[in-house]
């Protein structure tokens, strides 16, 4: 699998992406500066965690217009695989690549902890690896988490399978830690090759870290790309 790593102004995750991608699961992976106007050859884009241009203005709107970001959507058109983690979440329903917006999370407190994560599709690319229902756990850490949909919007997210994570109890730990609607912590587009989520499965995916459920999630895409899901 060959992968890159777009690299915003702000961006603080985009190394441990290319760690896990390179050295956890074995992928070829490119940086890529998020001024350039065209992606290497690759099979996986991803569009890390951090505060691209500090998230003035609103989180993900300035990268959302980055010279990148075209090369990116023409990626998606034909089918190539795209992951936002957190800020790259916000990056790509910025850009029109996922309905919906993300807000201020409903303490109005930044929040970086471990929360309960349900898987809610094993279909995608990205989740092939992982069991409907099961729970995993996953770090998160932001201030704009609580995702947002319109009635119209989520009813079709509902009906597409689109839904990929909800936020869930986790030890007795709160099951909406943001104010999501519907609990939603990750979605993907109708053609289910662009994900977007809120928690950092890279920053879950060696034991060291204290929980590896994040791994499966960069396997599922190998196997998917590979042939062997």
């Amino acid at each position: 699998m060959k992968a890159a790593v777009v690299v915003f102004p702000g961006s603080n995750c985009d190394r441990d992406c290319e760690h896990v991608l390179g050295r956890v699961v074995g992928a070829s992976v490119r940086m890529v500066w998020h001024r350039e106007a065209v992606l290497p050859p690759v099979d996986l884009a991803v569009l890390p965690g951090g505060f691209s241009y500090g998230d003035y203005l609103r989180t993900g709107a300035l990268a959302a217009c980055s010279p990148i970001m075209e090369a990116v959507r023409r990626h998606a058109q034909r089918g190539g695989l795209v992951l936002g983690i957190c800020n790259g979440f916000q990056i790509l329903v910025e850009s029109g690549l996922l309905p919906g917006a993300l807000l201020r999370n409903a303490s109005l407190k930044f929040i970086c902890r471990t929360v309960g994560v349900r898987v809610e599709r094993s279909d995608t690319p990205f989740t092939t690896r992982y069991a409907v229902g099961q729970v995993l756990r996953l770090p998160i850490a932001h201030a704009d988490g609580a995702y947002w949909a319109d009635p119209v919007t989520l009813s079709r997210l509902k009906d597409g399978g689109q839904i990929v994570f909800r936020y869930a109890p986790l030890g007795g730990g709160d099951a909406n830690p943001n104010g999501s609607v519907d609990a939603i912590a990750g979605i993907c587009n109708e053609s289910r090759n662009v994900l977007g989520m809120m928690p950092h499965p890279e920053r879950a995916s060696e034991s060291e870290l204290g929980s590896r459920d994040g791994r499966p999630l960069f396997e599922s895409a190998l196997d998917a790309l590979c042939g062997a899901a």
